[in-house]
């Protein structure tokens, strides 16, 4: 471990705990609030209530959990020199995925604001159960992987 984040290690770890349940409570409700969205009448009191509140739940929890997981995420790979282990790999790879899903539903998010919804009730229910995909998998991956993948 780098001396000084070594230090620090417990401190990171929690902060990145913390913000990664921060995060994922954001991309499960997300969906949610699409669907609910939908579900409104165009260009109503109710439609407009629910951009304000997709607007305030990505800017007050998903994109900064979002980029402090990432931050103390990194922190954590460097204060263990983890970068060679092959489970950090492959975590890596499904953060990277889950963020691209966040980007992808923060696009789709501005769509809908603009009362240009592409995609149906059913398959945002289906969409809303990306994140908890990804959390069995990723924390497979470290718990596991820590195990079989140095």
């Amino acid at each position: 471990m780098h001396e000084e984040l070594a230090l620090l290690y417990p401190w990171l770890k929690v902060g990145h705990l913390v913000f990664i349940i921060f995060w994922m409570a954001g991309l499960f409700m997300l969906p949610r609030y699409y669907i609910y969205h939908q579900e409104a009448e165009a260009g109503s009191a109710e439609a407009a209530r629910w951009v304000e509140r997709e607007a305030k739940l990505r800017k007050i929890i998903l994109n900064p959990a979002l980029v402090l997981v990432w931050a103390f995420g990194i922190a954590l790979a460097i204060a263990t020199d983890a970068w060679s282990a092959g489970w950090l790999h492959i975590k890596l790879l499904l953060v990277l995925l889950l963020s691209a899903y966040h980007g992808w539903m923060i696009g789709y998010g501005r769509k809908l604001a603009q009362g240009r919804p592409t995609l149906s009730g059913g398959k945002l229910r289906l969409l809303n159960e990306v994140p908890g995909i990804a959390a069995i998998l990723i924390i497979t991956t470290v718990i596991i992987g820590k195990l079989y993948l140095p």
